[in-house]
């Protein structure tokens, strides 16, 4: 019986990153649109990632299962 590779789910793949501890991060909500009208603060909070929440750890996890 021959062993087939999983194919990762492309948008998960541009959406997430993994560190090399095994965290997932993700980027925060609206980022493009009406940007320019929001304060500078505001803007720059949406630059950064921040860690997924536990809960949707294990749905992200199977569209990447070579991430680890």
């Amino acid at each position: 019986m021959a062993k087939y590779k999983l194919k990762n789910h492309r948008g998960a793949k541009k959406r997430f990153k993994i560190t090399g501890t095994g965290k997932i991060l993700r980027m925060k909500g609206p980022r493009s649109h009406l940007r320019r009208r929001k304060s500078a603060r505001v803007r720059n909070l949406f630059d950064t990632m921040v860690p997924l929440a536990p809960a949707d750890k294990k749905r992200v996890q199977r569209g990447l299962p070579y991430a680890e």
